[in-house]
Parts: C-alpha cells; structure tokens; sequence
C-alpha cells in the first residue's frame, strides 16, 4: 500500500520515474548549480530514538523541539542541551507524524495505529485521543500528517484512508472530512492566514482547499508521482510541492498556476522546509542529501548529508533534521568567516550607519544567536562573539554621546 512510504523508508526505491517536466508547464527548468555556498555544520546531534525518525516540530520558545519514531515513541528535547526531557506514550504503533499548538501548550501526534494523540506540554498529562478505532470519525488509515493552523484553532490530520479530517483544536470535535483524492493523503499544510489549505497524494494530485467552506477550489495534476511534501511560504503567496518524481515546483497560492520547477534531487524529494525569513528553502530526498537553495532564483547554495523530515528554527539560525537511524541533527551555518572582524560598528553588525536604534539591537541580536557557544561548536565563534559584542557596546556609546 503506498500509505506505507513513510513507514518503509528503509526500502529501496522501485524503478527510476521519469522526471522531464510535462510538455504543458510554461516554466524555466532550474538545474543543480555546480558550485555552494555557505558551510553548513552539524553542532549537535540528539540521541534517543531507536528508529527512523518521521517527523519533528519546534516549540515557540525556540528551545524545544518534539519528535516523532517508528520507535513508537513521541520524544520531547531541550535543543540548548541536546537532552531527552520526557517520553510520551500513547501510541500503540510507528509515530509518523507530530505538532506543537501556536500557543506551545499541547502536542499531538499521528501514527499507523489510525490515532491522533493528544498531551498537554506543561503537566506532560495524556490528553485526549481525536481519533478512535471505533469512532465513526477515524481515520481508517494511518495518520500520514497534522498540521495546526496558525490561529490555532483548527487542526487537520491527512490519511492512507484517502481523506483530511478538520477538528475543533480545543474540543478533538471533527468539523468536517475532505473528500476527493483517490490515494492515500501524505502531506498537508495551512496557509499562514489560517484560510486556506492544501494537500497532496499518492494519486499524483494536490488539491487547494477552502479552509472554512471545505470547498476545494483548485486540483493540480503536474507531478509525475507522489507527492510526499508540501510547505507555504511565509508571505501566503506561494506553494512548495516535494515529489517522488525527484522534482519541486512552485505554485501561485491563490489560482494554482506552476510558474517553477527545481530540478536538484535525483530521487524522490520527501521533506521541504522554508526558512522564516522566506528566502532559503531546504528540501531532502531519499539519496540522503539535503539541499538549501535560494527561494527567487532556485540556485543552489548548499547541500550538506541527511534526510528528512526538516524544520528551521523560528529564529532561522538553526535546520533540524531527522534521521533514518533515529538520530536527529542540528545544523548551524558557520558564517564567522565571512563575518567581518574589523571596521566599523555598522559593518561588522550587519546594518546601515543611520539605522534604527531598535533594528540595530534586533541585528545585535541575530548574531549573539547565531555564534552562542551553546549552539555553535565552530572553532572561530569566540573571536566573532568578541567582535559583534564590541560592535554592538561602540554602537551604544555612539548613542549616548548623541543623545
């Protein structure tokens, strides 16, 4: 069954798809750029699972991260530490996907055994499940993707069983089921309005959902295979799709138009993650190679070992990747080098001479995460520490002299 994708990902791929583009897509083809840039390292690795790990969620306080194992297990992290603070338990079988609600005060989980688990993050207490095997309401297939809307009220889950389930997020209540794919459902996402949703399958298909209404306004056909991923660019303007077929496209929101397909994997492409500054996307696929690239142009900027799932920090100075070996890595781009030591206080900060005082502590700020001991190993971070601290107290001597 092809619900089982995320479950046997150890398994080799069936014969190599055909991935030209189809004769009707009026878009420029982008392929790999033969040169990177920036030097993406792994500062931390979390050990705790004992399997794959499927899927991954970061906290709104930046410091705590939720993963989800064919372990069965659904671990919560300190990310500062690396350390495993707590286990949850609730699922009877492989845990292939999980959330974190905006608020940061639940987290939930979907697994094979066709539950959506629920707990609440402070007293770790096992809150309620959405969906019973007996329930007229459950899925009848694994729970392949859950996804919060932003406004936190709503909460969708995607399943082997061809359909989305919309639930209240306060009450586990179903609103609505989605009907229309006729494979299994394997990603979905929700547009950061909280209006619109999309979902791709198995059947090759990804379909544009009225969040409200339930309407499905738009059904795209383009891939050639799957689609295993989907992610919404911050500006609620632009869809990014991941498929088997080894492509990305992006596609207007709105009226469902393809205007690019990215051509940097050579295998199926199984997590995208889009940076919060909206630039840089991070895609992975089954060859085990992660790719950043330039979201405007789609040329390639890096490509550092590993697999999916994906999520950056909320802050951006961090990629998070899991696992096939039940590890999860922490990647830190080393920029020190490229950071200029000496000069001015504007110049090593990153910002114009007569900037803001408000945006000059925001630049201060981005680089104190950035080259934080705690979350960068690179030899060279003291001395960039030193150099954007100093920066930053010429600045506010600039200040109070003009003051």
């Amino acid at each position: 069954m092809v619900e089982h994708n995320k479950y046997r990902r150890t398994e080799k791929l069936k014969a190599k798809i055909n991935s030209e583009t189809a004769k009707n897509e009026p878009q420029k083809i982008l392929t790999m750029a033969s040169q990177t840039m920036g030097n993406w390292q792994c500062v931390k690795t979390l050990k705790g699972h004992t399997a794959t790990v499927n899927s991954v969620a970061i906290h709104p306080d930046n410091k705590t991260l939720v993963s989800g194992s064919n372990d069965r297990q659904v671990n919560l992290w300190n990310l500062p530490t690396g350390k495993c603070l707590y286990t949850f338990s609730g699922q009877a079988e492989a845990v292939l996907s999980v959330a974190i609600s905006p608020d940061g005060k639940q987290v939930i989980s979907g697994s094979i055994d066709r539950k959506i688990s629920s707990w609440e993050l402070e007293t770790k207490k096992y809150h309620r499940t959405f969906s019973y095997l007996t329930s007229p309401h459950s899925h009848n297939g694994f729970v392949n993707a859950l996804v919060y809307s932003p406004n936190g009220n709503i909460i969708a889950s995607a399943s082997g069983d061809k359909t989305i389930r919309i639930w209240q997020s306060s009450t586990g209540t179903i609103k609505r089921t989605l009907n229309g794919h006729t494979d299994a459902v394997l990603a979905i996402a929700i547009s950061p309005d909280s209006t619109t949703l999309v979902s791709g399958s198995a059947d090759k298909t990804i379909r544009i959902w009225n969040l409200q209404t339930g309407e499905n306004r738009y059904i795209i056909n383009q891939h050639l295979a799957a689609v295993n991923t989907l992610a919404i660019t911050p500006d609620n303007q632009t869809l990014i799709s991941g498929s088997t077929d080894s492509t990305i496209k992006l596609w207007h929101l709105h009226t469902g138009e393809l205007y690019r397909t990215v051509k940097i994997h050579s295998t199926a492409v199984s997590a995208i993650a889009i940076h919060p500054d909206g630039k840089i996307v991070a895609s992975s696929s089954q060859e085990g190679m992660i790719k950043l690239w330039n979201f405007q142009t789609g040329a390639l900027l890096a490509t550092i070992s590993g697999f999916g799932p994906l999520v950056f920090s909320l802050d951006g100075t961090m990629l998070i990747s899991g696992d096939q070996g039940g590890t999860i890595k922490i990647w830190q781009l080393d920029s020190s080098d490229n950071l200029p030591l000496t000069g001015e206080w504007w110049e090593i900060l990153g910002v114009e001479p007569k900037t803001h005082p408000k945006d000059v502590k925001l630049a201060y700020l981005r680089l104190a995460k950035l080259y934080h001991p705690d979350i960068n190993s690179s030899v060279s971070v003291k001395t960039a520490m030193q150099a954007v601290n100093q920066a930053y107290q010429k600045f506010q001597q600039q200040l109070k002299t003009h003051n």
